[in-house]
C-alpha cells in the first residue's frame, strides 16, 4: 500500500482537472464494467448551478466529471456533477449532490478518510486515500437488497506542477 499524504485543506487540494479510472465490480454477478475520463474541480461562483447558491456556497467547488461508462460491452457516454463546500471543521469538506442534498462529508487531514453513505435500502462505505498531490483514489463498496458492488475510482492531475500542483 503507498504511503498516505495528509492533505490540510481539502477543497484547495482537489482543484484542478483530474484524469479519472473507475472499475466497478458486481460482486454478486461477476460483471465488471469501466468508466474513463475526467473529472474538474472549478469555483462554484463561476458556475450556474441547477439549484440556486447561497452564502454557504463561497469558496466551495463544482465537481464536473464526464467521460464513457462501458457495461456488458456497451459504451455509452456518462457524467455527474456534486458541489464540495467548506466543512464545519476548517480543512475538510462537505459533499453535496448539485440539486443540494447531503451525499458525505471529506476529511483528508491525514490522507485518509472514512465515510458512509446511506441511499433507500442501500449502504454506500467510502474510503478516500490521497497518496501525494497528484494522485488520490476512492473505493465505495455497496450493499443492499439488490446491489452488492465496489467501485474503485483512481484520480491523477492532469496537468502536474513541477513540485505537485
Amino acid at each position: 500500500m503507498p504511503s498516505l499524504h495528509p492533505v490540510p485543506e481539502a477543497l484547495a487540494h482537489l482543484v484542478g482537472e483530474w484524469r479519472v479510472t473507475r472499475t466497478v465490480r458486481d460482486l454478486a454477478g461477476g460483471s465488471e464494467g469501466r468508466f474513463t475520463g475526467t473529472t474538474l474541480f472549478s469555483p462554484l461562483r463561476a458556475t450556474p448551478l441547477p439549484a440556486p447558491l447561497s452564502a454557504r456556497d463561497e469558496g466551495g467547488l463544482l465537481h464536473h466529471e464526464s467521460g464513457v461508462f462501458t457495461w456488458h460491452g456497451v459504451a455509452r457516454p456518462a457524467e455527474r456533477t456534486l458541489r464540495f463546500l467548506p466543512g464545519a471543521t476548517p480543512g475538510t469538506a462537505r459533499v453535496e449532490f448539485a440539486d443540494g442534498r447531503f451525499f458525505h462529508d471529506l476529511d483528508l487531514r491525514t490522507g485518509r478518510h472514512e465515510t458512509d453513505h446511506p441511499c433507500a435500502a442501500d449502504l454506500y462505505r467510502g474510503e478516500f486515500e490521497v497518496y501525494d498531490a497528484d494522485r488520490w483514489r476512492t473505493r465505495w463498496r455497496v450493499g443492499g437488497p439488490a446491489k452488492d458492488l465496489l467501485l474503485v475510482t483512481e484520480y491523477v492531475r492532469a496537468a502536474p506542477g513541477p513540485a505537485g500542483h
